[in-house]
Formats: C-alpha cells, structure tokens, sequence
C-alpha cells in the first residue's frame, strides 16, 4: 500500500552545515511513527520542511504517491498536514473556539458563524474523548486540556498527519496516559502521527514504528516491536548508552541550603510560591518534581534573589542570603544553572572560552586584574569543553552559535568546576540526546559523592527518580509533599503533580525520618 506520506532523499544545507543528508522517511496511513535522534540529528529540520518552514535544497515529498512542492505551512495544512509545537500557539485570552478558528478563512462574503463553529467543536471533542469546553478561556486552562486544544485545531482542519514536538514534556504522568489514548484513537481511524521526541520508553509505548536520525542521516527504521530502548540508543549516539544509574547509598550532612517559608510573585505580580520549605542537606540530591508553571523557575529565582522575596528566608549554612547579590552567592559557593540558558545562562555574543570563564574572570588575571592570563582562561575552557562533550568547531566560537543542549553542558560544566557547596539545577537535560543525558546525570551524581547539596528541579520525572533522595513535588506554588525517592511512585507522585492529593495526611520523608504530616 503507498504511504501516505514520502519524503524521499531530502538535503537541506546550511552555511557551513549539511542538516539533512540524504534522508527518507514514510509514514504509513494509521501509521504511530517515531523520529529519534541526537541534538542537531537533523529530525528538527526535516519536520520543517514537511510542515514548509524551510525550502529543501534536493529530494521529493510525496502525499498519496503524488508529488507536492510544499513551500509554506499554509500548503501543508492545505495538504492535510499538521503540526504541534512544543510551545503552544495559542492565544490565551481567547477562547477554546476562538482559537480553533482564528486564522480560517470563511467563503466570500460569509461572516464567521460562531455557533456553528463550536457545535462542530464539540463534535470532535465527544468522537475523541478530548473533553475540551470551547467557551472555556486558554489562560484558565491547564496545561495538559491545552495541549488537546491544539490537537481540536488540527482536527477542525482535518488533519490526516499530525507531528507533534516533545508532546509529553509539560505533561503529568496521568495526562501522558490521557494524550496516548487519545494518539491511538486517531490512529485507528486512520490517521497518521509523527512524534519527535527523546524520550525511549515513550517511543516503545506509544509508536509503531522509529526512525533514528545520526549526524544529519537516517541510520535506521525499525518496528518498534523489534527493537528496544538499548538497541535506539546505541543507533542514535553509536555506543552504548546506560540512563539507569547505580547510586551509592545516601550519607546526609548537615543542612547546607534551607528555603524557610518563602512567598514571592511571578512577572505579573500574581503570588505564585505560598509558604515553601525544605531543606537540602550536604551529600544529598533534592529533586524539585511538577508540571512546568506551577513555580519551579520562581523559586530557582527567589533562592538565587533573581527574584524578590515578598516573605521568607533563603539560608546557607544557617546564614540568611536572601538579599545577598549574584557575586556575594557565588563566594558562599551558591552556585545557579538556570532553565533559561541564552538570557540568564549565558552571554551569546561571546566566546565559549569567555562564557567558560565567567564569575571567575578575575581570578583569571595577571598584575593584580590588569591584565587576563589567556593560557589560563584557555585552558580552563578546553577542559569545560572536554569533561563535559560539548560539541563545537572551537573555544572561540561565539556561545549563541551551540544548539541548546550544547550551550546547557557549557553553563553546567562551568558551575560544577567552580566546585559549588550548593548548587540549584534548573532543567539540566531539557532537549538534550540520551548520550549528553548520561554525561550530566554522571556529573551531578559525582558531585552528590563529594558531599554537594544539590537542589534538582525537573520536569523530567525520570531523572527525578533516577537523581533524587529525597522528592519534593509542587503545585501551584506549594509543596504537596516531601517523598523518599526509593519508595516514591509514578502514580502518586502523578496525583501530587495535578494537586489531586491535599488537605490530607501523607507519609513524608524528611532528612531527620519519616512522620504522618498534614498537606496543604
């Protein structure tokens, strides 16, 4: 039977980059089909040129076995092809209704009709158990209900081929679960998906078939019934990859970093931590577990006074540094690797070998801060550049040029070798390949073996409970509750997450044991 669709023999070059050499993907009609690979594999790219973004430079795509020139987005929707974004586009004081049908053109000289529109709404939410209210506004939406608003957008359209980006990244466990059913129900109805994602189980669970991209090229496509997680890795790194790690068991300090009861508001001014407490011990990993938005960055910030404390303490060693600077963290040995690698980790414009250095340029220096010691800083940056795999053509290289996963080893590599006391981790692995995946996981567990207090905060469950000692879950900016890694599960840890458990005793591990204590 002809694919529905084809893309065969694809290139796309960029100044100084082959992105896409050579390569051909076909995606069967009811077809679950993952795309796999390392960062800067290419699969990006070549998402993009099926969905228009980008002109290809050589090879054909073909829907239904007919050639199509595919020069823009509005072609592909056209052609049935559809696309969801890891971020969504939504406008969120608009409805659910307004946004499915905002950019549709109505015949000629046709006013929009609206009511028709959300009877139509309905209709595909009901036949898929999408259970979305179209007057509903996206702002009071959660995140997940969000997610299947854009699944209505394409299914209004009548979307035959649906790509979606890291589908599961903003998802609780439950909403996962919720959002397969729902891949599946629109694949048994013939519909095709493309998943691009890096995550392997996902891929073994929700997919049919894989293909794994490598350095630009397609190095497989496989059935998914087999393969296996180990097999997918070593294709898309070319070694073997272990993301289960083996840890030593916990040997608790003292308290290093203690959060006493910390509020503080977002950008907006709307209060978004209420009351957070908990403290990270030395020689011990903290994993901060929820769904994007319900506080994590604002409390990164609030910890390092990137961000005003309304109430509340932040203490090291028993010393109040709530309002101490940037500079006066860094002495103490409180050290930040933010989410937000291009504005607040980094200075793009610069050079790698600057951006390796920076916090500790003027150790770095001769006379006295008169002059920099350049074999030194050199060094220093070859070493970040080595330990930590970042892959770039050398030092000098402005960072903005790196992929992200590649600027994130950089700004992780250079805290660490600033050898913190406490370090504050804010999604150290986001877009990163199971192989740089294995290299950070590695590094931060190192460091938990020289006694560094370390607070992770995650929305990667799995890394959560491959890291973590003790688990800490938030919600709407409180802590639900404190967990022991060792006997914490998915599924509860997925009800904490969604606020489904609260207002009721639960067990709760704390650094001094375990106590029945009330959760708000």
């Amino acid at each position: 039977m002809t694919p529905f669709l084809e893309m065969r023999n694809i290139v796309k070059r960029f100044p100084g980059v082959l992105a896409n050499d050579h390569v051909s993907l076909a995606v069967g009609r009811g077809e679950i089909h993952a795309v796999l690979g390392e960062n800067g594999a290419g699969k990006s790219t070549l998402m993009q040129i099926l969905y228009g973004f980008y002109h290809r430079d050589e090879g054909d795509i073909l829907i239904d076995g007919v050639p199509v020139a595919m020069d823009d987005p509005a072609e592909a929707i056209a052609r049935g092809i559809g696309m969801i974004h890891q971020e969504f586009m939504l406008v969120r004081p608009f409805s659910v209704a307004e946004n499915i049908v905002l950019g549709l053109r109505e015949p000629a000289g046709q006013m929009l009709d609206l009511a028709t529109a959300i009877r139509k709404i309905r209709m595909l939410s009901d036949r898929h158990g999408l259970a979305v209210d179209p007057h509903a506004l996206i702002e009071h939406l959660p995140i997940g209900v969000q997610q299947r608003v854009e699944i209505l957008k394409l299914l209004y359209r009548d979307a035959r081929l649906l790509v979606l980006d890291e589908p599961t990244a903003v998802l609780t466990p439950q909403e996962k679960d919720g959002l397969f059913v729902v891949l599946r129900g629109l694949a048994a109805e013939g519909r095709s998906i493309v998943i691009v994602t890096h995550k392997l189980h996902e891929i073994m669970d929700i997919s049919d078939r894989v293909t794994v991209m490598r350095d630009g090229k397609m190095v497989a496509s496989l059935k998914t019934s087999e393969t296996s997680e180990r097999e997918l890795a070593r294709l898309m790194v070319g070694r073997d990859v272990h993301l289960k790690v083996q840890k030593s068991p916990v040997k608790r300090g003292q308290p290093v970093l203690r959060v006493d009861d910390v509020h503080a508001n977002d950008d907006s001014g709307r209060q978004m931590l209420r009351g957070i407490s908990l403290d990270v011990h030395a020689g011990e990993i903290v994993g901060i577990a929820g769904v994007d938005g319900n506080g994590q960055s604002e409390l990164a910030e609030t910890i390092l006074n990137l961000r005003r404390t309304i109430a509340g303490r932040v203490l090291m060693d028993g010393l109040d540094v709530t309002a101490l600077t940037s500079a006066e963290h860094h002495e103490r040995g409180l050290l930040y690797v933010p989410a937000d690698r291009r504005r607040v980790g980094s200075v793009p414009d610069l050079s790698i070998t600057e951006n390796a250095m920076l916090g500790t340029q003027r150790k770095r220096t001769w006379l006295g801060g008169l002059l920099r010691n350049e074999r030194d800083i050199e060094a220093h940056a070859k070493e970040v550049v080595r330990r930590f795999g970042v892959r770039t053509a050398g030092i000098h290289t402005p960072a903005g040029k790196l992929s992200g996963g590649n600027l994130q080893k950089l700004i992780l590599g250079r805290e660490i070798m600033r050898e913190p006391r406490a370090l504050v981790v804010e999604q150290p692995t986001r877009g990163l390949d199971v192989g740089a995946i294995e290299t950070v996981w590695a590094e931060l567990l190192a460091e938990r073996e020289k006694g560094k207090a370390i607070l992770l905060i995650s929305a990667e469950l799995e890394e959560i409970l491959n890291l973590a000692d003790r688990i800490a879950v938030i919600f709407e900016g409180r802590i639900m509750g404190v967990l022991d890694a060792a006997g914490a599960t998915v599924e509860t840890i997925g009800l904490m997450m969604a606020g489904r458990i609260g207002n009721q005793a639960t067990k709760v591990a704390t650094a001094e044991g375990v106590s029945d204590v009330p959760v708000h």
